[in-house]
């Protein structure tokens, strides 16, 4: 019996329900959001997650993303990942890794950088078509990063998309990290250690949120790129953190690029925020060690709230840069927010 996954960019109101249902492992059916409503093939839809006992191991698969339908004849064995996040997210599973991107190694993941077993298959931006082509994978793993290469990609395996917006992160950030992970779960066999990782990361959002609702204080993210400053607003790639990780912004920019808005010291100063968190992409690009207060510290900077009571936050740019879209990001990513509201 084939089985569809419809994972298509849509708000999952009963994300919790579906959540218990997998944990439960109970077959009954209720009606869910169309982003994780399973169907069967060419019939009606079967609105559970969580599925039947019967059908929990049918193959063939079919996944709709945003880019298309990927069907998955029979569970992959030789996976290649093209991105970070998904490499995080099968290390989070314990799924094996036949190839991946290897330019830009999140700490998090070292243990992958040397590993000849695991073959290089390029750069993250622009991986290596021939590589992918001769490990011959029976699925590879892409992310909008990728996404100019899905048919390319889809002639040589059956190729999912990761349907995570990096530019604007403001709604269903977080939704779709637990999407992915509850239809790689489906593929891999993996539904009950989804599904732990999934409730690790509601317990999280839950606790800062808690947190960040009580307090008054308001916040800067800002990117740093070789003594440039670039700010992200409410409609960025950094968006979640205060849709969803409840944080309250310090400046009325909403829209960014991908690389934020160009901003000044004094502009940083006007916004006067009470915690500033601060993104080294330096460190990522040029494989350095992440900077520190002495190497940004200004006149106007050191008259801002943040930085004469301590609130100057440089946090982990493997999980904000790198990733941010994958289990261990994401907590990382929280860890991380969590800085600005301690007493120091």
């Amino acid at each position: 019996m084939a089985i569809t996954i419809n994972l298509c960019k849509k708000s999952c109101y009963y994300m919790t329900f579906i959540l218990s249902m997998i944990l439960s492992i109970q077959a009954c059916q209720k009606p869910i959001d169309d982003s994780t409503q399973l169907t069967e093939q060419s019939t009606t839809a079967v609105e559970d997650t969580s599925l039947s006992t019967e059908l929990k191991q049918s193959f063939p698969i079919t996944i709709k993303h945003q880019l298309g339908d990927t069907l998955i004849e029979k569970r992959p064995t030789k996976i290649a990942a093209l991105s970070m996040n998904e490499v995080d997210f099968l290390d989070q599973l314990d799924v094996p890794i036949a190839g991946m991107v290897k330019d830009f190694i999140p700490s998090f993941l070292s243990k992958y950088k040397n590993d000849n077993n695991i073959v290089d298959l390029g750069a993250i931006v622009q991986p290596n078509m021939e590589r992918i082509y001769t490990l011959h994978p029976d699925l590879i793993l892409i992310t909008p990063l990728q996404a100019q290469n899905y048919e390319e990609l889809s002639q040589i395996a059956p190729t999912l998309h990761f349907d995570i917006n990096y530019k604007n992160s403001q709604s269903g950030h977080v939704t779709a990290i637990k999407q992915h992970l509850i239809a790689l779960g489906q593929i891999f066999n993996k539904k009950e250690l989804a599904a732990q990782k999934i409730t690790e990361i509601d317990d999280k959002l839950a606790h800062i949120n808690t947190i960040t609702q009580k307090s008054d204080d308001k916040a800067l993210v800002i990117l740093h790129n070789n003594g440039a400053f670039s700010n992200f607003g409410v409609q960025s790639r950094y968006g979640f953190i205060f849709s969803e990780l409840g944080v309250k912004p310090a400046s009325n920019i909403v829209e960014t690029s991908l690389h934020g808005e160009p901003i000044s010291s004094e502009f940083i100063l006007n916004a006067d925020p009470d915690i500033l968190y601060i993104i080294d992409r330096t460190s990522v690009m040029q494989h350095q060690q992440v900077i520190d207060a002495n190497s940004v510290s200004n006149p106007l900077l050191k008259n801002t709230k943040a930085w004469k009571n301590g609130k100057v936050i440089f946090v982990n740019p493997d999980a904000w840069y790198t990733t941010s879209a994958s289990p261990t990001s994401i907590n990382i990513i929280i860890d991380d927010v969590l800085k600005g509201y301690q007493s120091f």
